[in-house]
This record gives C-alpha cells, structure tokens and sequence, in this order.
C-alpha cells in the first residue's frame, strides 16, 4: 500500500519532517528559502501559496510558521529603546490557508508553535514526554483528528547547562538556541534533539525534536487509516 503523503510548510531543515517521515509518511517540504540539507523531498516557494495551491493533493498538511515573532526572546528585544525587527505574525494567514484546504479537501492539518505564541493548545508537547536532554516546549493547532497527550514528566531536578551572565551553570538538559556559545557541542546539540541529518547549528536551533511529530504522525496516519478499516 503506497504511503501517505504530508505536505511540511515553513520547513526549514527538516525536523518536523524526520518525525512523519519515521511515523510512515511520505514528506514533501516547501520554504521560502533553500534548505540543502532537508532530507525529502523539497519545493523552494512561498508556502502559504503552496498549500492553497497543492495543499489538497496531499493526505495532510503541517505547517510550522516563522516562531521568531512570538518568541521570548524577540519580546524582551522589543522592550528595548531602539529596537526594531522585521518580524511579522504568520500565524493568521497560515490558519486561513489550512482551513481553505480543510473546506476543499477534507484532510486533516496540523499547526505547530513556541510558547507564547497565539494558538489553541490543542496539544503542548516537552522534550521530557519523549527522554530528550530538551524542554523545547511546543504549542500544537490540531484539525480532523485528535491526539493523546503523553505524560508530561515534572522539570523539578533538571538544570539546563550552559553559561549565563558569565557564570557556568552544569545541568542535564542541553540549551538549543542561538548560535551555540557556551551552550554544548554540535554533537550534544544532535543528541538532545534526535536529529543527525544536519549538523548547521542555526537549523538546529530552530527545529523540533521529530519524536515529537513521530508520536502525531503515528495517530494522524491510524486516524487517516480508520475510513479504510470501517469499509473493509
């Protein structure tokens, strides 16, 4: 039986992408700009043009707009005199593109985010669920199935490692972020985060971890299967 197809907006290198792909999905990615080391299969556009404009000829759509508007560190920049930045919120019309191929198509999608950022939480997922060395907290807008929740494990007696305010802190969990510093090793970066098909430090850090969309693609794909089992 040939593999269903999911649709990776807003790609990036391809995180998202190893977990659906791990789950038993076939991964077409689209980004605005070139991803060389994206693992599937790759299309360089505007994604929200893409998916109003093929969105429905995939099994599913995930989309993981830009995170650099609502992130923590972008708000404590704008509290500064001065300061400007050209990030904008895709979030609205990436919602709108989704719905616009739910209404034509029927498929389910799945929205992913920071914290902070203004999606349902449908589901909130932690590096600690899944025995990772990161907390890389995420929000996910889910639409046409539903997903379990697994046990989010209490931070108490984790430290995160790294240098603050010039101090060395030790810890057990690994900081993904930035441009590295003295935040761990290239190598301690692909360990905490379950990723080994690149080892650029800035895609990294803004990927998630795929055990993340390996535990949504795996009950997105039964959900997707469900129709097939009820007819048979």
């Amino acid at each position: 039986m040939p593999r269903k197809r999911i649709l990776d907006a807003f790609c990036c290198a391809g995180g998202a992408a190893k977990g659906y792909h791990d789950a038993g999905f076939d991964v077409v990615g689209i980004d605005i700009a070139p991803q060389p080391n994206y693992p599937y299969e790759f299309h360089q556009g505007d994604a929200i043009e893409f998916i109003l404009a093929h969105g429905h000829e995939f099994d599913a759509v995930h989309a993981s707009p830009p995170c650099q508007n609502a992130s923590a560190l972008t708000a404590g920049n704008r509290r500064r005199t001065g300061w400007t930045d050209n990030h904008i919120d895709l979030i609205p019309p990436t919602r709108d593109a989704l719905e616009h191929v739910r209404d034509r198509a029927g498929i389910p999608t799945v929205m992913e985010n920071v914290q902070g950022s203004k999606l349902r939480r449908d589901l909130v997922l932690c590096g600690l669920s899944f025995g990772l060395k990161v907390f890389r907290h995420r929000y996910f807008e889910i639409d046409g199935f539903s997903v379990n929740s697994p046990a989010h494990p209490s931070h108490r007696g984790h430290r995160v490692a790294g240098w603050r305010h010039g101090i060395r802190h030790d810890g057990d969990m690994v900081a993904v972020y930035g441009e590295g510093g003295g935040k761990g090793t290239v190598a301690e970066w692909q360990n905490a985060m379950g990723i080994h098909h690149t080892d650029v430090r800035r895609e990294l850090a803004e990927a998630i971890p795929p055990a993340y969309t390996r535990h949504i693609g795996t009950q997105l794909l039964n959900r997707l299967a469900a129709p097939v089992l009820a007819a048979a």
